[in-house]
C-alpha cells in the first residue's frame, strides 16, 4: 500500500539524523535563499501546512459540549464546558497560538509558491488551493472560538505582534474568499494513490458550507453544500450491514487507505509506525478511568425506533434496567455508545460474574485489581474504538474525520429549514439518507407536525446524533444560543442499575436517581458564548482587547 503524500511532512521531520542535515540552511532563511524552486519544494511546503490540521484534538474539543465529560476534574475542556476557568488557561492560549502558527506557514507558502517557475501554473495554483483551505480551516476555529480576530495574510516573524482584531464578519468574508479561490483550482475528483488524503474541491465547498451555516448565512450554506453534492463523487459509507456500517467508518476498516470510503471529505489520516494516536485506548482504557464518558444528555437524545423522543407519551421506550436503555432506540445509539453484549477492550467490567473479558455486560465504577475500564456516567463510547488497539499505547491509526459527506447533507437540510424552504423531498435526499444507512425510520415532516414535534428541534437532534464525538457540539450549542445546556449538571445512568450497589453507594444522585457526575457548572450570557482572548496574547498585544464579560 502506498503511503499517503500528506505524511511527507512528518517523514521529513524524522530525517534529522541523515547526512548533511546540520549543514542545511536554517528553516527561517529557506524562503529567501534557496527554496521555492521545484515541485518538490512546493509539496514539502504545503505538507508543512497539513501538520496544523487538527488531529485527535478534534474529538477532545467535543468535551467542551454536553455529550461527553473527561474523567479528570482539571481537564481543560471539562473546565471550559463548566464555565469555571479564567483567561490564563493554557489550552485557550494554545488554541489561539496553534492556529496562528499554522496560518504563518500557509502565508509563507502563499507568498512564495509562484517562484517555482519550472512548475506549471495549474499545479502551482492547485497546491496553493490546498494551503488556502487549510488557512480557512484555521481561521474557522479562531473566529468561532474567539469572535473578532486579527486577519494576518502575509508572512510575519514568529514574535511579530498581530495588530488589532478584525470584525468576525470580515474574517468570515476572508475565509469565503480563500475557499472560493481554492475551489477554482483544486481537482474535483477524490485524490487516490500517492495523493490519498490531500485536499480537493469538495473540501473547499464543504468547509464553506459549515462556516456559512455557523455564521447564519443560510443561502450561502445551501449553495456551498449543493455545490459539494453536485460534484457527484461523495456517498455515505456502507458495508452493506445497517447494524455496523456507521460504526465501522470510525475504525480502521473505514480509513481512506482501506479504499472503500467515499464519505470523508477532510480527514486527518494516520499510518502505522509513521503517525498514530491513542484515541481507542483513551475511550476504553483497560486499567484506568475512561477519558471520554458519554452523558445522559447524549443518551437521551436518541429517538425510539418509531421516531419519537423517549419522553413522548407515544414512545415505546422503557427504562426498567440498564439493558433497556439500549432497546428500541435509533440504531446509531448502539453504534456510538457501547451496549451490553458488545465486544470491547476495557477488560473486567462492573459485573463480577462476567468471565469473558472481551464482552461488555455492565459498567464499572471503581478501580482496583483485576483492572478494568472505569466510567463516571455508567456509559462508554464505542464510536472511534478499534478494539485490538485499546490494550496498546498510541498504536491507533483510525482516521480522524473533520468533515464528512453526512455533515454536508445535514447542513443543506438545516440551511433550507432556516430559509423556510425545506420540503419532504429535501429531507429524503439529506436526513433520510443518513437514517437509511442504519435502518432507522425515515423522517416525515407531516408526521412530525401531526405528533406535535418541532421540525427545527428534530433537525438539530439529527445533527447531534450523527456527529456525536466529532468536535462540533460546542459550536452548535453556541450558535443556537443554548448555553443553558452547558450550565446544567452532567448526569449519568440511574444508580440503581449498577451491578454491584456497593460500588456506587457513595455516588450522588438527583431526585430521580440519576448519578450526578458534575455540578457547580455555570454559563454566563454573553460571556461564555466566546472563549476569552488569552492572557498571554493580551499581554503581548493590548490592542486585542477582551471579549464581553471577561476581565483582563
Amino acid at each position: 500500500m502506498k503511503k499517503s503524500i500528506i505524511y511527507i511532512a512528518l517523514l521529513t521531520m524524522a530525517t534529522s539524523c541523515s547526512d548533511g542535515f546540520l549543514d542545511r540552511v536554517p528553516l527561517d532563511n529557506i524562503v529567501d535563499e534557496t527554496y521555492w524552486q521545484t515541485e518538490e519544494h512546493l509539496m514539502l511546503g504545503v505538507n508543512t501546512c497539513y501538520a496544523f490540521i487538527k488531529n485527535k484534538n478534534t474529538v477532545d474539543i467535543g468535551q467542551m459540549g454536553d455529550e461527553s465529560i473527561n474523567s479528570t476534574a482539571s481537564n481543560a475542556y471539562r473546565l471550559i464546558a463548566s464555565g469555571n476557568y479564567t483567561y490564563d488557561l493554557a489550552t485557550v492560549n494554545n488554541q489561539w497560538k496553534d492556529q496562528y502558527a499554522g496560518i504563518r506557514h500557509c502565508n509563507n507558502f502563499l507568498a512564495n509558491y509562484h517562484r517555482a517557475e519550472s512548475v506549471s501554473e495549474a499545479r502551482r495554483e492547485a497546491l496553493a488551493g490546498e494551503a488556502r483551505v487549510i488557512r480557512a480551516l484555521l481561521y474557522f476555529y479562531l473566529t468561532f472560538f474567539f469572535g473578532d480576530v486579527p486577519i494576518v495574510d502575509k508572512p510575519l516573524n514568529i514574535d511579530e505582534v498581530y495588530g488589532p482584531r478584525d470584525p468576525q464578519e470580515k474574517v468570515i468574508d476572508f475565509i469565503f474568499n480563500d475557499l472560493d479561490l481554492a475551489a477554482q483550482h483544486l481537482p474535483a475528483e477524490i485524490p487516490t494513490g500517492a495523493n490519498l488524503g490531500r485536499i480537493s474541491r469538495g473540501a473547499a465547498y464543504a468547509l464553506k458550507a459549515r462556516v456559512a451555516l455557523y455564521a447564519g448565512r443560510y443561502d450561502v450554506a445551501e449553495r456551498a453544500a449543493q455545490d459539494c453534492i453536485d460534484l457527484g463523487i461523495y456517498e455515505l459509507y456502507s458495508n452493506g450491514n445497517p447494524e455496523t456500517s456507521y460504526n465501522e467508518l470510525f475504525t480502521w476498516a473505514g480509513k481512506l487507505a482501506a479504499g472503500n470510503n467515499r464519505e470523508s471529505i477532510l480527514t486527518r489520516a494516520y499510518l502505522s509506525d509513521v503517525s498514530m494516536h491513542n484515541l481507542s485506548r483513551e475511550i476504553q482504557v483497560p486499567d484506568q478511568a475512561s477519558r471520554f464518558n458519554p452523558t445522559k444528555a447524549l443518551v437521551d437524545t436518541y429517538l425510539d425506533t418509531l421516531g419519537y423522543p423517549i419522553t413522548h407519551p407515544a414512545s415505546v421506550y422503557e427504562e426498567n434496567s440498564y439493558a433497556d436503555i439500549f432497546k428500541n432506540r435509533d440504531p446509531r445509539m448502539r453504534q456510538t455508545i457501547l451496549p451490553p453484549g458488545a465486544t470491547w477492550g476495557g477488560r473486567n467490567d462492573g459485573n463480577p460474574d462476567n468471565t469473558d473479558l472481551t464482552v461488555y455486560t455492565a459498567p464499572r465504577f471503581i478501580a482496583g485489581n483485576p483492572g478494568g475500564s472505569v466510567t463516571l456516567s455508567g456509559f462508554y463510547f464505542t464510536k472511534y474504538v478499534h478494539v485490538p488497539t485499546v490494550a496498546q499505547v498510541s498504536r491507533d491509526q483510525n482516521d480522524i474525520h473533520l468533515i464528512r459527506y453526512a455533515e454536508v447533507l445535514l447542513t443543506l437540510a438545516e440551511a433550507k429549514l432556516e430559509q423556510g424552504t425545506l420540503t419532504q423531498a429535501d429531507v429524503d435526499r439529506t436526513i433520510n439518507l443518513l437514517r437509511d444507512r442504519v435502518g432507522m425510520v425515515r423522517m416525515d415532516l407531516a408526521w412530525l407536525q401531526a405528533n406535535g414535534l418541532d421540525v427545527r428541534e428534530e433537525i438539530r437532534r439529527e445533527r447531534h446524533v450523527e456527529l456525536a464525538m466529532e468536535g462540533q457540539r460546542w459550536f452548535d450549542i453556541v450558535r443556537w444560543k443554548q448555553g443553558y445546556l452547558l450550565g446544567a449538571d452532567v448526569k449519568g445512568m440511574r444508580r440503581s442499575f449498577a451491578a454491584v450497589q456497593a460500588d456506587v453507594a457513595n455516588l450522588r444522585v438527583d431526585d430521580q436517581g440519576y448519578i450526578i457526575v458534575n455540578d457547580g457548572r455555570r454559563f454566563e450570557d454573553p460571556k461564555n458564548y466566546l472563549l476569552p482572548v488569552p492572557m498571554e496574547q493580551v499581554n503581548r498585544n493590548p490592542e486585542l482587547g477582551q471579549n464581553p464579560g471577561w476581565v483582563n
